[in-house]
């Protein structure tokens, strides 16, 4: 054997053993933290009574949908008042590699301040999130939508708009660009529809207008996934689902369920 593949094999064999001696502290370090938090030495939230497991299929099985709003409201909740815990970890990296049983899905803006995890405080494995601009609904969106809740299990959808929201203001200024002018295209029925009602002015320039299509986008977009998915609609009609929508304030950081 030369001296190099010598090298070689010594360093695979000590990556191997760091590897097995990580996993072990690690093990160790979560049988001791649930140990102290079962007798009442070490204090945490509820949220983070499981932050180093996975959701299970037959726990995913019982959450209703209600169940999962309360979770994310209350998980939002503790974003706003900066009382985070620490959900991922090389354990829980392990523990969702082969499967997961997440338990809701969430459409979001592509916006780069809408940290949806963060949001409402979860993990690895606990939520879907489709990002798209706008928070639009198109084909791709909907079949992602009904392989989180018809094939992988999920038990709510939340449609999650912003304040500020870029693909907002540019379909209330009927943008014209490349490939964008498609996607506001799906905005501008909540830029109408938000106009009817509105006394002041129409422009991206009033942040309460801005408001206003936001909210009506959410909404759109609700209307849109019952409308285009007879899946899904029938998983809402029968209770299996349900679809909400939801608007993140830049500012806090709190979302408003509509």
């Amino acid at each position: 054997m030369t001296s190099m593949k010598k090298i070689i094999l010594f360093g695979v064999l000590l990556l191997s053993l760091f590897l097995v001696v990580s996993s072990c502290k690690d093990k160790v370090k979560t049988e001791k933290s649930s140990e102290l938090i079962k007798q009442g030495v070490l204090e945490v939230p509820d949220s983070a009574v499981l932050i180093n497991t996975v959701l299970s299929a037959d726990e995913q099985a019982r959450l209703t949908p209600d169940a999962v709003l309360e979770i994310l409201q209350k998980g939002n909740k503790e974003f706003t008042e900066d009382n985070l815990t620490v959900r991922n970890n090389l354990q829980r990296v392990r523990e969702a590699a082969l499967s997961q049983y997440p338990k809701a899905a969430i459409v979001s803006c592509l916006d780069s301040r809408v940290p949806v995890e963060d949001v409402f405080h979860r993990g690895i494995g606990d939520i879907f999130v489709a990002r798209v601009a706008g928070n639009i609904i198109n084909e791709d969106i909907l079949g992602s939508l009904e392989f989180a809740c018809k094939v992988s299990g999920a038990k709510l959808i939340v449609v999650l708009g912003h304040e500020h929201c870029g693909a907002v203001k540019s379909a209330i200024d009927d943008v014209k660009l490349g490939n964008i002018t498609a996607m506001l295209s799906k905005i501008r029925p909540a830029v109408a529809a938000a106009a009817k009602n509105y006394d002041g002015d129409k422009t991206s320039d009033n942040p309460k207008f801005v408001e206003a299509v936001c909210s009506q986008n959410v909404d759109h977009a609700i209307n849109e996934i019952r409308s285009k998915s007879s899946i899904l609609k029938e998983m809402e009609d029968k209770g299996e689902i349900k679809i909400v929508g939801g608007v993140y304030h830049m500012e806090t950081g709190k979302v408003d369920f509509l």
